[in-house]
């Protein structure tokens, strides 16, 4: 096994533990973010902080891997994404998210460079939205929206949870 897939697989690993420090500790300086709607965060202390809130939505968050290539630099990586959102509802089974996804990782001097998620969110739009508008007007349900975005919460929502988020 390649030092590339052990360094992904720690990332990983810390990523199942949620723990931002220790994640933080295989991010590269200049290590960049790309949730599967192709936004883009950069900065080891940026995300470290997103990961902080992300883990704070969904605090069983964890990456199943089916099955992992590294290719030089480049790992990728197979499997499943699964989370229980702690919306108004709090973390109850109606909340719970799960989706096949892959990752693309870039491995640089032992540490991750970027880490790029491919995963279809509209399940958990849904079911975000659905948590979201809990309490609301009729009006806010007919409309199929609520006071946040679903959109606001789509792709890994790592990098959207940096705009919510206070400094």
């Amino acid at each position: 096994m390649s030092n590339q897939i052990s360094v992904v697989q720690a990332f990983i690993a810390a990523i199942n533990r949620r723990s931002p420090r220790e994640m933080a500790d295989l991010m590269t300086e200049d290590h960049t973010f790309v949730d599967s709607a192709g936004r883009i965060e950069s900065g080891r202390e940026t995300m470290t902080a997103g990961w902080d809130a992300y883990f704070r939505m969904f605090p069983d968050y964890a990456i199943r891997i089916e099955s992992i290539l590294g290719d030089s630099e480049l790992v990728a990586v197979f499997g499943f994404a699964a989370g229980t959102y702690k919306g108004k509802r709090g973390c109850v089974p109606a909340n719970r998210i799960e989706m096949p996804a892959a990752w693309r990782a870039v491995v640089e001097k032992g540490k991750v460079k970027v880490w790029q998620v491919y995963a279809d969110w509209t399940e958990g739009t849904r079911i975000i939205a659905e948590d979201t508008a809990v309490g609301e007007p009729a009006a806010a349900l007919d409309a199929g929206r609520s006071d946040h975005e679903p959109a606001q919460v789509s792709g890994h929502a790592v990098s959207r949870t940096l705009q919510r988020e206070p400094s």
